[in-house]
C-alpha cells in the first residue's frame, strides 16, 4: 500500500489497474456500453451474509456464507451452523471444540453479529443490492457475463453458490470500470422520505464510519413485474443460466404448486402456456424475459451488492434493519460437548 494513504483512511484507498488480457478488455468495454444504457439505478435493500478473518490478519476478509440473506438472524442462524458443525466434524482437539462450541452458545441466546473462536473472526456483513435501470426496464446480463461451460436444465443441478471464495478486498487490483462504478456509489444513501427516519439517519451514518467501498461479485436474480414494481421471484444465483434455470422452474413448477397449495386446482390451458412459455423460453437460449397471455411478466436481471468498507473492515447490519418477525436466537443443533458427543433431548 501507498505510504501517502494516511493511517485509519486505508479503507479509501483503490488499486485500478487497465484492462490487459483480451478478455477482461471486452468486459471493460461492455461495462463501459452499460454505465451509457443503464444510467439509474434501483436500492433493492440489504442483504446479509458471514464473512471470516484470521485474527490478526490485516484487512482481508473471506466470504464465508453468501451475502444473500434476508435478515440478519437468518446470517446468524447459518453461521450457528457452520461453527457447530466444524466442531463436530473439522476438529479432534478439546479445547478448539470448546472455544467453537462457546461460540455457538452465544449465538443461541443473542442477536450478536460477530463472534471469535479458534483464532478466526466470524462477522455478519451488510451489502446493498442494486439494480440497474432505464426506461425499458433493469439491466439484464451481458454478453460478457461469464456463463457455465455445460447449460443443464435440470430442476436439481447446483452450481458453486455465489461469492464461493470471494475475499473482500478493498486495496486489490480493480478494473477502470469497477472503480469507476465504486467511486460512483461511495454516497449512496437512502433520501427518499417513504423510507423511516431512522433508516435514512443510518444510512447517512454509514457515509462516515463505513466510507468505503467493495463490489462483490456480479449476481442475477428472476424479477416479477407488480403493480408495485419489480419483485423478487428467485433467490441470488451465480449466473445468468442458473437464473434462467430458475425461470423456468418457476414457471413449470413453482406457480403451479403454489396455485393448488392455495385450494385451487391451476387450470389446465393457464398450465399448458405456463409449460409452453417454459418451452419456448429454453429453445431461445440466452432469453432473459418471458410475458405470458395472462399477463404476468418475468425477467432475468443482473445485479450488484455494495459492501461499505470501514477501518476495522466490513459493515454490519445496522439498528433500523428489519428482523423477520417472530424469529431470533435459538437453538438449531442438538446438544454437543467438548468431546464431540452429541445428546439428542428426549
Amino acid at each position: 500500500m501507498s505510504s501517502e494513504v494516511p493511517p485509519g483512511r486505508e479503507h479509501l484507498y483503490m488499486n485500478v489497474e487497465h484492462a490487459e488480457h483480451p478478455v477482461a478488455a471486452a468486459q471493460e468495454a461492455d461495462a463501459s456500453d452499460a454505465a451509457q444504457r443503464y444510467g439509474h439505478y434501483i436500492i433493492r435493500g440489504p442483504l446479509f451474509g458471514i464473512a471470516s478473518q484470521q485474527v490478526g490478519g490485516g484487512h482481508r476478509w473471506e466470504v464465508s456464507t453468501p451475502v444473500a440473506c434476508g435478515f440478519p438472524q437468518d446470517a446468524r442462524d447459518r453461521l450457528n451452523s457452520t461453527l457447530w458443525f466444524r466442531a463436530k466434524d473439522d476438529t479432534d482437539e478439546r479445547a478448539v471444540r470448546r472455544e467453537l462450541l462457546a461460540a455457538v452458545a452465544r449465538l443461541e441466546t443473542a442477536a450478536v453479529d460477530e463472534v471469535t473462536a479458534a483464532g478466526t473472526r466470524y462477522r455478519v456483513v451488510r451489502c446493498e443490492e442494486i439494480v440497474y435501470t432505464n426506461g425499458d426496464g433493469p439491466e439484464p446480463p451481458r454478453p460478457t457475463d461469464p456463463e457455465p461451460a455445460v447449460r443443464d436444465w435440470e430442476l436439481g443441478s447446483r452450481e458453486p453458490e455465489v461469492d464461493t471464495g470471494f475475499v473482500i478486498d478493498h486495496i486489490a487490483a480493480a478494473s477502470v470500470m469497477e472503480a469507476s462504478e465504486r467511486l460512483a456509489l461511495m454516497g449512496l444513501h437512502y433520501r427518499s422520505p417513504r423510507y423511516p427516519a431512522e433508516v435514512r439517519a443510518d444510512s447517512r451514518r454509514a457515509l462516515r464510519t463505513h466510507a468505503g467501498t467493495v463490489l462483490l461479485p456480479t449476481a442475477y436474480r428472476v424479477l416479477e413485474r407488480t403493480a408495485a414494481g419489480w419483485e423478487p421471484a428467485s433467490a441470488v444465483l451465480p449466473s445468468p443460466h442458473a437464473a434462467r434455470r430458475a425461470l423456468v422452474h418457476i414457471l413449470t413448477w413453482l406457480w403451479p404448486a403454489t396455485h393448488e397449495m392455495r385450494g385451487a386446482e391451476l387450470p389446465e390451458a393457464r398450465r399448458a402456456g405456463y409449460e409452453r412459455a417454459a418451452a419456448e423460453f429454453r429453445a431461445a437460449g440466452n432469453a432473459n424475459a418471458v410475458r405470458l397471455d395472462d399477463g404476468r411478466e418475468l425477467l432475468v436481471v443482473r445485479m450488484r451488492r455494495l459492501v461499505r468498507i470501514g477501518p476495522d473492515g466490513p459493515e454490519g447490519p445496522r439498528p433500523s434493519d428489519e428482523e423477520e418477525n417472530g424469529e431470533g436466537p435459538t437453538r438449531i443443533h442438538p446438544a454437543l460437548d467438548e468431546d464431540g458427543t452429541i445428546t439428542h433431548e428426549g
